[in-house]
């Protein structure tokens, strides 16, 4: 359950003698102006995380939407604490999937209690970051969620490229000469940056709050950093915008090339056909056998008829080649 737990005073981890687990302990130890406690959990349960929300007197519906999860991405204030939530994203290639995961972060004047759901974006790398920028780290709380922030926004860029290849190659495939049926692996994609969507705008606001320093509890010495994150997430959230729109294009363009391949086909299998029935018709005339016929009981008849066959089946033949019907 617990990923890590630590004290941070002036931007440095304090190493202390105190149990993970023992979050009235490790609230008891902040003592500075700029002394803070992160703890960090991954999936835990509602018993869990009833005791950390005891030892740091976080609201039971905030507890209940990170334990829940499956939430959309929101910024809510409960008394004096802030509840963050952001979907995490990652991209599996071979599926043309995108995964999605849910971080909730509880903010405080002295904590933040970052609780995960999902495989993406696992923030020991967000901590070690910070614990190497002891300068950024003593913004205290505001440091740990502009990291957070950060690093969810940055896989937000990683899946919008990797989707960015697939749609190139859809493209690709689309005006390719080789006959394909791309719609399947439009919708999946166009599905997949749906999920892109609804975790990226509804981020913006949140972030465009934090960039302007609008947010009671993050300090306004913290707006530039924040300003980075939304100008990477505005860039995530257009990019999502374009792609949307070249595959609906590309969806467009494989109906009409559809559309026109089976006109030829139909004009091929109608050519075709009337280079059998213009014979069929001339046998089935001369073939009725009656008494009196021009040129039934001509000597040169059966070959006159083969002659009459094959010439106007190569005129025929000479005329859709011309026309492009063959």
């Amino acid at each position: 359950m617990i990923v890590d737990s630590a004290v941070y005073r002036d931007g440095c981890r304090q190493e202390l003698d105190v149990e993970p687990h023992d979050y009235h302990a490790l609230r008891s130890v902040v003592e500075g102006a700029h002394d803070f406690v992160w703890i960090g959990l991954h999936e835990p349960t509602a018993e869990e995380l009833s005791h950390v929300a005891e030892a740091f007197d976080l609201h039971p519906l905030a507890v209940e939407d990170a334990v829940k999860a499956h939430q959309r991405p929101k910024l809510e204030r409960y008394g004096d604490g802030l509840f963050l939530v952001l979907k995490t994203l990652w991209y599996v290639d071979a599926d043309d999937a995108v995964e999605t995961g849910e971080i909730s972060l509880f903010v405080g004047a002295h904590f933040v209690v970052t609780v995960r759901h999902g495989d993406g974006s696992g923030l020991q790398s967000a901590r070690t970051y910070l614990e190497g920028e002891e300068q950024v780290l003593t913004h205290g709380p505001s440091a740990v969620v502009y990291a957070v922030c950060d690093q969810v926004v940055d896989d937000y860029v990683a899946v919008v490229d990797a989707l960015q290849v697939d749609v190139d190659e859809v493209e690709s495939s689309v005006f390719s000469p080789a006959r394909t049926d791309d719609s399947g692996r439009i919708y999946i994609l166009k599905r997949e940056i749906s999920e892109v969507r609804r975790a990226v705008l509804p981020l913006r606001e949140p972030m465009r709050r934090f960039s302007t320093g609008e947010v009671r509890g993050i300090t306004h010495e913290a707006s530039p950093f924040f300003r980075d994150v939304s100008d990477h997430l505005s860039q995530a959230a257009e990019a999502v915008d374009g792609l949307d729109s070249l595959l609906s294009t590309a969806f467009d363009a494989s109906l009409a090339r559809i559309s026109v391949q089976q006109n030829d086909d139909m004009r091929k299998i109608s050519a075709g056909a009337a280079l059998v029935v213009v014979p069929t018709l001339i046998a089935g005339i001369y073939g009725m056998n009656f008494d009196h016929m021009p040129e039934l009981h001509w000597t040169y008849g059966y070959a006159f008829a083969l002659a009459l066959m094959s010439g106007i089946a190569g005129m025929l033949w000479w005329f859709f080649k011309r026309s492009g019907w063959l």
